[in-house]
């Protein structure tokens, strides 16, 4: 509807509309680099998961030289790729017949930046499996090793009720893997049948039970909304955001393609969870 609006009512005013490509977009600055420590307990599965999950890469809008020009013209960072991509589709020319024509073009409420106050790392998110081998009839150790036996899908999502949820969403987690440079996604499965070559032995006498977890990563920070208006007077444009809130969000986004693994022995077994 806003999209419709600003068509007919810039066609008014001699304002050409155009198609922009896709690409990099304009974000706030980036915060020092955190490297994070993977656990030795980690391992990955990606060649061996029987579930081939999708790559969930974060999505960028370049922005066209007219928006551009049109971020200069506010104190608000856009890191919004679909506030982006709408900017990229019109491109604003000037017209003898603009001269002395005033607007104030209303472009919607919108998720406008998101600023990352803490990520961090749960190894053991959920867990999504458990092996077991009994030795207690044995004199000698046995083998034990990683099998799925069903399959299972981790999801994530948002830990607070925000408006404009799919846009917050893109913005967190393209934030979550530049600081944790993991590949992460709201959902990641294990197929059934996913092996490892993790082998562990099983003393005699005892239980082995091999844990396998999903890790995801916790991003927190705050979302910035503002409501958008595109300013036309004579030959100059302008964004002006109105009527500006902070909400402080968090996110559960499990890493794609990597299990921790936790061995335990017992002298009798342990009822299954």
């Amino acid at each position: 509807m806003v999209k419709k609006y600003l068509i007919v009512f810039v066609a008014m005013c001699m304002i050409q509309l155009a198609p922009v490509g896709l690409g990099a977009h304009h974000s706030v600055a980036a915060k020092e680099e955190k490297q994070v420590k993977i656990p030795d307990t980690v391992k990955d599965i990606s060649r061996h998961n029987t579930y081939p999950n999708p790559d969930m890469d974060p999505e960028y809008v370049q922005p066209s030289p007219t928006a551009l020009e049109l971020f200069k013209t506010t104190d608000y960072s856009i890191a919004n790729p679909n506030l982006i991509r709408l900017l990229n589709e019109s491109t604003i020319q000037s017209s003898k017949l603009a001269v002395g024509f005033r607007a104030n073009i209303y472009l919607g409420n919108w998720a406008l930046n998101y600023e990352s106050k803490e990520t961090s790392l749960n190894w053991e998110y959920k867990q999504v499996n458990i092996n077991h081998a009994d030795n207690r009839g044995g004199t000698d150790l046995v083998e034990l090793s990683y099998e799925q036996n069903e399959e299972f899908t981790a999801t994530g999502g948002l830990t607070t009720e925000v408006f404009a949820e799919d846009d917050v969403k893109k913005l967190m987690i393209a934030k979550a893997k530049e600081n944790t440079k993991l590949n992460l996604a709201f959902k990641s499965t294990i197929g059934r049948g996913t092996k490892h070559d993790t082998m562990l032995k099983v003393p005699a006498k005892k239980v082995g039970y091999l844990q396998a977890f999903t890790p995801a990563a916790s991003e927190r920070g705050t979302v910035t909304y503002g409501e958008v208006y595109l300013n036309i007077s004579g030959g100059e444009k302008k964004l002006i955001i109105k009527n500006v809130t902070q909400k402080g969000v968090g996110a559960w986004i499990p890493v794609q393609d990597k299990l921790t693994f936790r061995y335990v022995v017992a002298d009798q077994p342990k009822k299954q969870p």
